[in-house]
């Protein structure tokens, strides 16, 4: 990406810097025919993918509409030319009354508090994508997925590529593959276009995984190696990609990997930031030689590498946590391997 900044000042920066959208994306939204609906915009991602979207759209200077929809009122996103709706996803009436769009991205769905919860997880992974599937039947859809649907990958051997079969540990990971499934039914059935996008892990400085690591060297915590491997991805390049990849909704579903290049080394990782905060690093665990890890070569090369490398993101991760920046206080949890998240 050209004119990237040596360092991010502040949050109102840091968003405008995620939500630049890339020549690409602007020729793609130009011409893409039909307006964009987002739900579930109100997560950590879907503000950035609004906003980049509606970005585009006036780069592009074309008449299309940005339908943004959220469980709770997206003020966030007012005054910015997007539309933005109230709904709640599990009440398949107020789906129903949703305006239809030709384009979808799915970002519904609940992760943490799954365990001791798990009712209300399977209910936000399974029964409000039926109630999305079964009303936007004419739509391209694409339907944000996790590589948690995989099993844990020995880190010698490389990710999982899209032809892996799905090994789901836990309840979490059990129900986004049940959404998948609920999907393929209805594409199955209809002839509904969809492309599953399995995630991991989204980064930016206020959360992820470079900011737990991080943020556990910044304040001298021992860093767990049992889960001594990751794969990341810039936000914004994420978010890119998944608006990108609605060209390729297809009857039966697409399945698409979405992360960076490079499998990250845990240690290398916390020794980096160690040496950009000039503090010593402590370690704790072994490495088990498992982590979830997904090769996403057909994006990358279906998209082009990231604009935004690992490599500046961690200088920006550094310099953000050391100025004392915004926190989300959302870890990752990366290194759970048990799938209780």
């Amino acid at each position: 990406m050209a004119d990237l900044p040596d360092t991010i000042r502040d949050e109102a920066e840091l968003d405008e810097v995620l939500s630049r959208p890339s020549p690409a994306l602007v020729k793609f939204l130009a011409d893409l025919d039909g307006d964009v609906m987002v739900l579930g915009a109100g997560g950590k991602m879907g503000p950035t993918l609004v906003r980049m979207a509606q970005r585009a759209v006036e780069v592009a200077g074309v008449r299309k509409e940005i339908v943004a929809v959220g469980r709770r009122p997206l003020g966030v996103l007012g005054g910015r030319g997007v539309r933005t709706l109230v709904c709640d996803l599990l009440d398949l009436a107020a789906v129903e009354r949703l305006p239809r769009a030709r384009n979808v991205v799915f970002m519904a769905g609940r992760k943490f508090g799954s365990t001791g919860d798990e009712p209300a997880t399977w209910a936000a992974n399974v029964i409000v994508p039926y109630h999305v599937a079964r009303t936007f039947t004419d739509s391209r859809l694409a339907v944000f997925s996790t590589g948690c649907v995989y099993p844990l990958m020995d880190a010698c051997e490389g990710g999982s590529t899209e032809a892996t079969p799905p090994g789901p540990v836990g309840e979490y990971g059990m129900s986004c593959l049940g959404r998948e499934r609920v999907f393929d039914y209805v594409s199955r059935a209809t002839g509904e276009a969809v492309v599953h996008l399995r995630l991991n892990y989204a980064v930016e400085m206020r959360y992820g995984v470079l900011a737990d690591v991080a943020t556990k060297v910044w304040h001298g915590e021992p860093v767990d190696l049992t889960t001594a491997w990751a794969n990341t991805i810039w936000q914004g390049d994420a978010c890119d990609w998944v608006l990108r990849s609605l060209a390729l909704a297809a009857g039966p579903p697409k399945v698409l990997n979405v992360t960076g290049p490079e499998t990250v080394s845990i240690r290398e990782l916390a020794e980096t930031f160690g040496r950009l905060f000039e503090r010593p690093v402590a370690f704790t665990g072994a490495d088990s030689g498992r982590a979830y890890l997904s090769d996403a070569s057909e994006a990358n090369a279906l998209f082009g590498p990231p604009r935004v490398p690992l490599e500046r993101v961690i200088r920006w991760t550094a310099d953000w946590i050391r100025r004392g920046g915004q926190s989300l206080d959302k870890p990752t949890h990366f290194d759970i391997q048990d799938g209780k998240f």
